[in-house]
């Protein structure tokens, strides 16, 4: 039998999570309320993406309803994104609003969430591949890729890129 992971944040965390889950919410003019608070919380505590099984084990209190309601909120608001896996398991991440583009800002102020994933094929676990110092982001060097092709005139809106293979818990294993 399978034992759930369990997922533990220090109290202090947790307050500074809360805080700049709080910050978030009301910088992109979302209502705050006590259930997007702790869903953002809880991923912007984590070095991963999670499902909603795993978010509803970390917060028991939480009825699925409600958590998939906060969850639709915060990815619509663009403080978290959706990552679609090949197990038909949806994963979220609060990923990074510093890739936000002038264009993202200006089209309402939401990230896109434009890079990459590795998800792990022993564990599962997904984790997000961000750019944070580069000058030229995937999205960017994605795009460029496109319009060198024989695809002229395409445009994307969305770009999904999986690298699969073992974390660094599950290489050791």
């Amino acid at each position: 039998m399978k034992t759930k992971p369990t997922i533990s944040i220090a109290s202090d965390s947790v307050q500074t999570n809360m805080a700049l889950a709080e910050v978030k919410l009301r910088a992109a003019r979302v209502r705050v309320t006590q259930a997007r608070l702790e869903v953002l919380s809880l991923l912007c505590a984590q070095h991963r993406a999670m499902s909603h099984t795993e978010m509803q084990d970390a917060m028991p209190q939480m009825d699925r309803v409600t958590l998939y309601r906060a969850l639709d909120c915060l990815t619509e608001a663009g403080l978290a994104h959706k990552i679609a896996s090949d197990d038909r398991v949806f994963r979220f991440s609060s990923g990074s609003e510093s890739a936000q583009t002038t264009d993202e800002k200006q089209a309402g102020g939401h990230a896109q969430h434009h890079h990459g994933h590795f998800k792990c094929t022993r564990c599962a676990k997904v984790f997000c591949l961000e750019q944070p110092d580069s000058n030229h982001s995937l999205r960017d060097q994605l795009q460029e890729t496109l319009a060198s092709t024989a695809l002229k005139g395409f445009q994307s809106h969305d770009i999904e890129v999986t690298i699969k293979g073992w974390c660094n818990q599950c290489s050791l294993a």
